[in-house]
């Protein structure tokens, strides 16, 4: 049989735990904080999202003007006039971006065709990817600059880096989390008479 004293007790530890509670839900001292902990990660995410935005649209816009400015040394004969050969063409692509970009991940390709219908898709990425959807640089074309009134295309590529991936916003469109971007310029080179060392 149970105690009376018992139950006056179990009552009374109820009672005290229920007065606990709604003190607790009453108390509106530090309200604010409480509520900013609850959205501070999400904000904050959503603040450093918006800013890795802007940073990549600045990156590919510098990315292209670089390569087109790069790319009128082809066009004008200037490269071809100089021997200019990848590496030193790539350090002409590299001094054109600044501090966004590391030029030892700058790739390179230029491509002569009899045609410009002949170019096909140049946004496509999947020739440019391993079995795993990486990036693989050893798939980037050769350097080839033309002659006179040759069509070519300059291709600059670089794997840039994606920090804020889960979000619901996912930049990225290699595997290992980065965004693949390129810079292009298509021409037919001016009528100059000088041949290319690389045709």
């Amino acid at each position: 049989m149970e105690m009376p004293g018992r139950r006056r007790s179990e009552r009374a530890r109820g009672a005290g735990w229920r007065a606990t509670m709604r003190r607790f839900l009453r108390d509106t001292r530090a309200a604010t904080a409480v509520e900013f902990a609850i959205i501070a990660a999400p904000f904050l995410a959503l603040i450093g999202a918006i800013m890795e935005m802007a940073v990549v649209f600045l990156a590919s816009q510098v990315l292209d003007s670089a390569t087109a400015d790069a790319a009128r040394l082809i066009r004008t004969g200037q490269a071809q006039q100089q021997s200019m050969n990848a590496s030193q063409f790539k350090a002409q692509v590299c001094d054109r971006l600044y501090v966004l970009f590391d030029c030892n991940k700058v790739y390179v390709e230029s491509t002569v065709y009899t045609q410009f219908a002949s170019i096909g898709n140049l946004n496509t990425y999947s020739a440019f990817k391993d079995a795993d959807g990486n990036f693989d640089p050893t798939k980037v074309g050769s350097y080839h600059t033309g002659n006179g009134s040759d069509i070519v295309v300059v291709r600059v590529f670089y794997a840039y880096p994606v920090i804020f991936k889960n979000l619901g916003l996912d930049l990225a469109n290699t595997a290992d989390g980065k965004l693949l971007m390129t810079g292009v310029a298509v021409f037919r080179n001016e009528p100059f008479p000088w041949s290319s060392p690389y045709p």
